[in-house]
């Protein structure tokens, strides 16, 4: 009998639904206190995970939820990075 592997599950801060993480992209909160796109999910700080879709994005902008997950202000300049990084994902 094999074991079977526990699936990470981490919740969209846009969408606020619960996916595998590895369906999900992670923002991260560096200790240099700046904002990054994980795309190992292994980078040392603390994470916010979105869906790979623009919606969710706004939708977490909108009801600021990765300010609240992430514990810090967000300016709309860093904003609008994210948006290209994200966008340059989706497009992949």
């Amino acid at each position: 009998m094999g074991q079977t592997r526990k699936v990470p599950m981490r919740k969209c801060v846009g969408c606020q639904e619960m996916k595998n993480k590895r369906e999900m992209i992670r923002v991260l909160h560096t200790p240099e206190d700046e904002l990054v796109i994980d795309t190992t999910g292994r980078k040392n700080g603390r994470g916010a995970y979105l869906c790979f879709s623009r919606e969710c994005f706004e939708k977490a902008v909108k009801n600021k939820g990765l300010e609240r997950s992430l514990k810090m202000n967000i300016s709309p300049e860093v904003y609008e990075s994210l948006k290209k990084e994200i966008d340059a994902i989706e497009a992949k």
